[in-house]
């Protein structure tokens, strides 16, 4: 998710264990960083949801910041 909206991956992945889900999140997240930095840059959050049957597991954020100082 992030300020264009929701994207849901109606497939998803299953892992062996917690250490594996969290290496896949970081991945997906630094790929997507790294594409959003093909467009010009605007402050915003995207963020990850790592979900099992039961709900929600995980969240991995990336956020843009920008100040200007002069």
């Amino acid at each position: 998710m992030d300020q264009d909206g929701l994207a849901v991956d109606e497939e998803g992945l299953e892992f062996a264990d917690m250490d594996g889900v969290e290496r896949e999140a970081a991945q997906a997240m630094a790929d997507a960083a790294r594409e959003s930095f093909q467009r010009p840059i605007k402050p915003g959050e995207a963020a990850i949801e790592v979900r099992d049957d039961s709900g929600p597991v995980m969240r991995v954020r990336f956020t843009v910041q920008i100040e200007r100082i002069k």
